[in-house]
């Protein structure tokens, strides 16, 4: 008599996992990577900027105290070219935007990949109960945000870069009343009290501050219009996807729609950032002017 045939569980087909389709390695790696590029934004920009500079990385505070003594120094010497000593402020600070806007948009990159992967795991949350569901969602709000951060932070820094000296300018205590800094900004408010085309001739320090401040402000409204069109295609994309996704999939759809106004409002933020600096340059001397007078 034939033994009956018996099976090993190793034929056996696996039974599909609950997490088939969770890219959970390349969540990981992004993850991880978003980590220590967040870390070196606050870490590695100061010690890059300090690559040939005598001075070594600065503090806030250091870098403050160099640049007040700096700008005396620039506004004493009346000429429109920058001292020596300003000088090595402005390009360190310059350095130091850059590098910081370069590792910013290397997160803001690594964000978005980590941002379509929770997506992907979100969408595909379904058999894995709401703990699981509302995990991935809770990620995404986070990635969300950080990218937000991430998107600001390059703005600001490219802003920053593209005129450093006026980027600068916040550093100045404008309410200071003593010391010879305190006389060079009343001489500075002074001068941009008097209308223009008078008899008081604009000093070239200020006519070189008075430019810097308008291109700092055209920076930020190309900045901003660039970026806005960007979120407005999408939110096109977003609500694309929302009209050509079936009414059954409703987590597919709301998830689309979430984006689509996020992406929207955001634009609309930009809009109103990019005409506002838009009529800062065209007209700064005044703008400069408050921002002395300590109402900026």
């Amino acid at each position: 008599m034939t033994a009956p045939h018996t099976t090993s569980p190793r034929q056996h087909p696996e039974a599909p996992s609950r997490f088939a389709g969770i890219p959970g390695r390349p969540l990981a790696i992004l993850t991880t990577l978003a980590a220590a590029l967040v870390t070196a934004l606050f870490v590695v920009p100061g010690r890059l900027a300090a690559n040939g500079s005598a001075g070594g990385s600065l503090d806030e505070d250091e870098l403050a105290d160099a640049f007040r003594k700096a700008f005396v120094e620039y506004w004493n010497a009346g000429e429109r070219n920058f001292s020596p000593g300003m000088e090595r402020v402005i390009d360190y600070w310059f350095r130091f935007h850059v590098a910081k806007a370069v590792i910013a948009a290397i997160l803001l990159i690594v964000l978005v990949a980590l941002g379509a992967l929770v997506v992907k795991a979100f969408l595909k949350a379904g058999d894995l109960g709401a703990g699981w569901r509302t995990a991935f969602a809770a990620a995404g709000v986070l990635v969300t945000l950080c990218a937000l951060f991430a998107s600001v932070t390059v703005m600001a820094n490219i802003q920053g870069a593209v005129a450093p000296f006026a980027s600068l300018l916040s550093m100045l205590p404008t309410g200071a009343t003593d010391g010879e800094l305190a006389g060079v900004l009343g001489q500075v408010r002074q001068h941009l009290a008097a209308p223009a085309g008078t008899a008081d001739r604009t000093p070239p320090p200020l006519d070189l501050m008075i430019g810097d401040f308008a291109r700092y402000h055209v920076a930020m409204a190309v900045i901003a219009a660039v970026v806005a069109l960007v979120l407005i295609g999408v939110s096109v994309a977003a609500w694309r996807r929302f009209a050509g996704t079936k009414s059954s999939d409703r987590r597919t759809r709301r998830l689309s729609a979430w984006c689509g106004v996020l992406a929207a409002l955001s634009a609309l933020v930009l809009i109103v950032v990019g005409v506002a600096n838009t009529s800062t340059a065209r007209d700064s001397r005044p703008a400069l002017a408050a921002f002395f007078d300590g109402g900026w």
